[in-house]
């Protein structure tokens, strides 16, 4: 690359995401913070269960996802993630535009919210002792909920960015359009487990996923110009 040309957008993106976990690593919010208390809230079920070890295999799945979709909107939320106008200001100085900010920003979260995830999943294991025989189908619905998680995160992070309730109002905006991915992962292995074809719910998720990103990219230029 010779100097004074811009990069393409696929470095762009690649190195604002590079950025935005490099950031992470450093203040450990997302994964030293918040990964320990979803433990905890997995543990909170069965103390409460007591022994009933076929409904903790059960309700098992249900609740891991459901920790996953709560948590990881926190993920995506992390104060490690804000960037003031100085910031702003330089990155359209160096020719990156707000569609490639945001991207960039959404493959970081991706990347976040499925290492929670899969620190998530031996914990669950040991706790719920779920079955594990559809265990491949949760191999191909983990991406899609974190991508969708990113996704709807990154957006409403964008939407609520400057306000001083941000951290609240983030998940509020997330978490009721996030519900069919919470019902997709469930049914996902339910319908691994008695014998069915899941695809369904795997078109379920990969169409918010593709309806979130649609939007995302409809509204980035206008919420660029409102901040």
């Amino acid at each position: 690359m010779t100097a004074g040309t811009t990069p393409a957008p696929a470095r762009q993106c690649a190195e604002l995401a590079r950025k935005d976990l490099l950031l992470e690593w450093r203040a450990g919010e997302a994964l030293l913070v918040t990964a320990p208390f979803g433990a905890v809230a997995l543990m909170f079920v069965p103390l409460a269960v007591g022994s009933d070890v076929p409904l903790l295999r059960q309700i098992g799945p249900g609740m891991y996802w459901l920790v996953v979709l709560l948590f990881g909107v926190l993920v995506t939320l992390r104060q490690s993630a804000v960037d003031d106008q100085a910031q702003r200001a330089v990155l359209r100085l160096c020719g990156v535009s707000p569609a490639v900010r945001l991207a960039g920003r959404a493959l970081a979260n991706t990347v976040l919210v499925l290492t929670f995830a899969l620190l998530l999943a031996p914990v669950a294991v040991i706790l719920y002792d779920p079955e594990l025989s559809g265990w491949p189908w949760f191999v191909l619905a983990l991406p899609l909920v974190a991508v969708g998680l990113a996704l709807l995160g990154t957006l409403a992070d964008a939407l609520a960015d400057g306000l001083a309730g941000r951290t609240a109002l983030g998940p509020l905006l997330v978490v009721p359009v996030a519900l069919p991915l919470l019902l997709g992962a469930v049914q996902v292995l339910d319908a691994a487990r008695y014998g069915y074809r899941p695809w369904p719910w795997l078109l379920l998720m990969l169409t918010l996923d593709l309806l979130v990103a649609l939007a995302a990219g409809l509204l980035v230029r206008h919420l660029e110009e409102t901040v």
